[in-house]
């Protein structure tokens, strides 16, 4: 006698909702991959690696502190994802807490404005290179793109954009590496490093120009 279980069950389902035990597997499958989900469908990447640049420019390789540069970072996406989350919450959230919708639905309605999200952020060449990839039939509309291609692509894109935001933001500094490195060459002091003399003038320069706020808005104001 075969006593194999079945694959899928119908008993999982009670008119169109998970079990009880589906359910709390689902919670922690959630809870497990969010991480994942903040890192790689968010404007985190972004943000991070920008804030990572700008730290490495200024040339103080602990100041502020790895974990003031990723909480600021988080909270800066936590504004970024407000418009997001909101229209998650009015569009599946609520309907599912009235019993208007089931798990698995308010799962398919809350992934449309995230992927809208990544989407705007995309870069066609990015995008188009897993769809050719793969072989598949390009999309029709944003609507019909795949979670599995819009999530490669959103974050390649990420790491592209926030290389350019580095790039413009480590110019200035190394400006001031250069003329630091000169000026101490041309005085003969070839012994001394040139961040004795390029670090506070960076420092001063960024206090100056009130760089943290020229950085992060430049961040929120990419994401517009």
């Amino acid at each position: 006698m075969n006593t194999q279980q079945p694959f899928f069950d119908p008993t999982w389902f009670n008119d169109g909702s998970l079990t009880p035990s589906l359910k709390m597997l689902l919670v922690l499958t959630l809870l497990a991959l969010l991480p994942a989900i903040v890192l790689s469908m968010t404007s985190f990447v972004r943000t991070v690696v920008v804030l990572s640049l700008l730290r490495q420019g200024v040339g103080t390789a602990q100041t502020p502190p790895t974990q003031v540069v990723i909480g600021l970072a988080l909270f800066l996406t936590l504004f970024t994802m407000t418009p997001v989350m909101d229209e998650i919450r009015v569009t599946a959230y609520e309907p599912y807490k009235a019993g208007q919708i089931s798990e698995l639905q308010a799962m398919q309605i809350a992934s449309k404005p995230l992927k809208l999200f990544m989407l705007r952020q995309t870069r066609e060449d990015d995008l188009l290179m897993f769809y050719e990839t793969n072989d598949k039939p390009l999309p029709e509309s944003p609507e019909s793109v795949e979670m599995q291609m819009a999530i490669p692509a959103f974050v390649i894109s990420e790491l592209t954009t926030a290389f350019q935001m580095g790039v413009m933001v480590l110019l200035p500094f190394l400006v001031v590496d250069i003329a630091a490195a000169s000026l101490l060459m041309s005085m003969g002091m070839m012994m001394v490093p040139p961040t004795t003399l390029s670090l506070p003038i960076k420092l001063l320069l960024f206090v100056l120009v009130d760089g943290w706020n020229l950085v992060a808005g430049a961040l929120l104001r990419s994401f517009a």
